[in-house]
C-alpha cells in the first residue's frame, strides 16, 4: 500500500465520521426561540465533536508527511485509530441529546481517551517504523509530549464529569487548544 492511499482512505473515513454527525442535527420545529432551544446542546456537542475531528485530520495529515514507506503496523495502527474516532458520532448524539448529562459526558471522556491512546500509538509506530530518520525524532517526541499530556486530560475528564460536566467540557476545551495548531517542527524537519 502507497503512502497516499493510506491518506486517501483516512480521508474518505473521516468525511463520512463528519457526514454522519451532521445528520444527526434536526430542523427544529418551528422558527422561534422555544423550537430552537432544545437542539442547542446538540448543536454545541457537534461543534466541539466537528472541532475534535478537524484537530485529529490536520495533525494525522502531518504526521503522515513523516512518512516515507507504509507496512502492515502502521495500516493497523491507522485503522485502530479510525475505529475510535468512527464512534466519535455516536457518543457526540448522546451527550447532545441527553443534554451534557454526566454518564454521557463520562463516555464522550473515555472515549476521547481511546482516540488519544490510538493516536499515540501510530505516532510511536511510525516513529518505530523510520529509526533512521534521526531529524524527525524531536518533533515526533514534541508530539508524544503532547500526546500523554492529552491523555491526562482526557482522563481527568472522566471522573470530573461526575463532579461537574463543565469541567470536563473545559478539558476538552483545553486539549483542542493544545492540538489546534499543527507541530510546525514536522514541516521545518521536513525541508532539511
Amino acid at each position: 500500500m502507497t503512502k497516499t492511499r493510506l491518506e486517501a482512505f483516512s480521508d474518505g473515513v473521516l468525511a463520512i465520521i463528519i457526514t454522519i454527525m451532521v445528520l444527526e442535527l434536526k430542523t427544529p420545529r418551528g422558527t422561534n426561540w422555544e423550537a430552537i432551544r432544545p437542539l442547542v446542546p446538540v448543536f454545541t456537542c457537534y461543534v466541539l465533536s466537528f472541532t475534535i475531528i478537524a484537530i485529529y485530520w490536520g495533525n494525522h495529515h502531518h504526521l503522515l508527511h513523516t512518512v516515507s514507506h507504509i507496512n502492515s503496523k502502521i495500516i493497523w495502527a491507522n485503522t485502530h485509530l479510525l475505529f475510535w474516532l468512527s464512534l466519535i458520532p455516536f457518543a457526540t448524539a448522546w451527550m447532545g441529546e441527553n443534554h451534557f448529562e454526566r454518564i454521557s459526558v463520562a463516555a464522550y471522556a473515555v472515549l476521547q481517551t481511546t482516540c488519544s491512546i490510538a493516536y499515540y500509538i501510530l505516532l510511536r509506530v511510525i516513529a518505530g517504523s523510520h529509526p533512521h530518520n534521526t531529524h524527525l525524532r524531536e518533533p515526533l517526541e514534541k508530539q508524544s509530549k503532547k500526546g500523554v499530556i492529552s491523555l491526562l486530560l482526557y482522563l481527568s475528564a472522566v471522573p470530573a464529569a461526575f463532579i461537574h460536566t463543565a469541567i470536563s467540557a473545559s478539558l476538552f476545551f483545553l486539549v483542542a487548544v493544545i492540538w489546534l495548531i499543527p507541530d510546525r517542527n514536522i514541516e521545518k524537519a521536513l525541508k532539511e
